[in-house]
């Protein structure tokens, strides 16, 4: 596991206010189940289909359709939840959340209000290296999307596909733990991590599969720690939701203006309206969207289409043996088996076919040498020409190939880079490339000595300043380099130097 201390949170104290002010943030994300079909039917969830052509007669409320769960949707959602360490409950059932809208064909939404199918759980976010806090889960509830209004393609009329109506979501929502926009930000980051690991959800926040609602009030410094005594939310002031966030920087930025739309109302004297609000990104502020709702708005009762669902402890057993490696597990497992600082460990495990793919090239050799050129050479390049790990032109054989090289004393450092171009451009076997094009480090330590010899011999001035100030002994390195093209090896020089100038 990994060693960490947990630090209790430090709540962001707005600057320029007249008095102090803690913030206060709870989040209920709504992360699309990964799934061939949707949850009560067995329409595609295919992206990028033509509108209006994924929607089967149950998703679009044809008279007469009943829905039929998706035992495959139902095991997501399980999966999740052992992720986060939360409770499985093995009975649940759905409910109807009735409210009109376009993009809503039924007039109401099959949702789990009374009997979510998961219960608390927490998720550990890490603020530095070594430190986290932890953020609790309250719950876990299967619901249907709805559909997608469009107003931009005719001035004069709003157009609506049905595709996404029907797609399984899990919404999970944690309790008011986050303390400002920066944690906030990273326990989205994380939740997301801990999702794609589980293969639940694919967490692309740009296609809308995962998105936040952020709940958001302020509340003078103490009154956090009474709310947490008595449970009583009226301690954390009035929240404001801001609605369908698919931007960790943007969340960062809603929350701020937030917090200090809601201090300078309370600072001139004035209440706080709960309400539903959108945030602008083009003018950076939230404005107002409708009254925030109450459970008792959208009249929830049992669906009397879909009897209760009951789920047996055996399949959650089985479903929890075949759980894989988690992020954190992942990370302490990288820094204890290849002795990765926790920096390289984090980057490396961000997501999971990177650390696939560090880990095919560090198995059997230097670990933290395979870190270095994944980390620095492999992202960097890949980063700089937009490529995914996927879509890497060097496989982690090749790269695995390189360092055995490299290890072995056969290449420089400076070919290995030079070899690397070559095998990012051309490909090949790396020891047939390197072969080819005459890639060998100089081993004769006798023509590197007389290399040396010469150049001390010819240099006495040189001698007598680096004998002064050893940091100058690099110069006869760097020629003697020079002189063997490269090929020798830096370390032997360096040794050699030191040793014949008697530094």
């Amino acid at each position: 596991m990994l060693d960490l201390t947990y630090e209790a949170p430090k709540p962001k104290v707005i600057a320029g206010a007249k008095h102090d002010w803690e913030l206060v943030i709870g989040m209920e994300i709504h992360a699309q189940v990964s799934s061939n079909a949707k949850l009560f039917s067995g329409a595609s969830t295919a992206v990028g289909a033509e509108p209006n052509s994924n929607v089967s007669f149950v998703d679009c409320a044809m008279p007469g359709m009943l829905p039929v769960i998706n035992e495959y949707c139902v095991e997501q959602a399980v999966r999740s939840g052992l992720g986060l360490k939360a409770a499985i409950n093995l009975r649940s059932a759905f409910d109807r959340k009735n409210y009109f809208y376009p993009d809503l064909p039924q007039g109401y939404q099959i949702s789990q209000l009374y009997h979510p199918i998961v219960g608390e759980g927490e998720v550990l976010v890490e603020m530095g290296p070594g430190v986290a806090r932890l953020v609790r889960i309250e719950r876990i509830h299967l619901e249907q999307d709805a559909g997608k209004s469009i107003h931009d393609m005719d001035p004069n009329m709003s157009f609506v596909d049905f595709n996404r109506t029907g797609v399984a979501l899990m919404e999970i929502v944690s309790r008011p733990d986050i303390r400002g926009p920066e944690e906030a930000a990273a326990y989205v980051s994380k939740l997301r991590q801990i999702l794609r690991y589980l293969g639940t959800c694919d967490g692309n926040m740009q296609n809308g599969n995962l998105r936040a609602d952020v709940n958001v009030s302020v509340c003078r410094p103490g009154q956090y720690e009474k709310y947490q005594e008595t449970q009583d939310f009226s301690h954390l002031g009035t929240r404001c939701e801001i609605k369908n966030m698919n931007s960790l920087r943007f969340i960062q930025a809603a929350i701020d203006y937030e917090a200090r739309r809601q201090i300078a109302i309370l600072e001139d004297g004035g209440s706080i309206t709960q309400e539903t609000r959108l945030y602008d990104p083009d003018k950076g502020e939230t404005r107002s969207m409708r009254s925030k709702e109450e459970a008792h708005d959208y009249r929830y009762f049992p669906c009397p289409d879909l009897l209760p669902l009951e789920i047996e402890q055996a399949w959650v057993d089985d479903i929890a043996a075949r759980m894989p490696e988690l992020p954190d597990a992942k990370k302490a497992r990288f820094m204890g088996d290849f002795g990765l600082t926790d920096y390289d460990a984090s980057v490396l495990t961000a997501e999971l076919d990177s650390a696939a793919f560090f880990e095919a090239v560090a198995q059997g050799r230097d670990g933290k040498l395979a870190a270095n050129w994944v980390i620095n050479e492999l992202f960097g390049r890949l980063n700089k020409e937009g490529h995914a790990i996927g879509d890497s032109p060097v496989t982690a054989a090749q790269l695995g190939g390189m360092l055995d090289l490299l290890s072995k004393g056969e290449i420089t450092s400076k070919m290995a880079k030079d070899l690397f171009e070559i095998l990012w451009t051309e490909g090949g076997d790396p020891a047939e490339v390197a072969a080819a094009r005459g890639m060998k480090a100089v081993t004769d330590t006798g023509a590197i000595e007389k290399a040396l010899d010469d150049l001390i011999a010819a240099n006495p001035a040189q001698v007598e300043k680096a004998k002064v100030n050893a940091k100058l002994a690099g110069w006869f390195t760097g020629q003697v380099l020079k002189a063997t093209g490269g090929k020798a090896n830096p370390a032997v020089v360096n040794e050699m130097v030191a040793k014949k100038l008697g530094l």
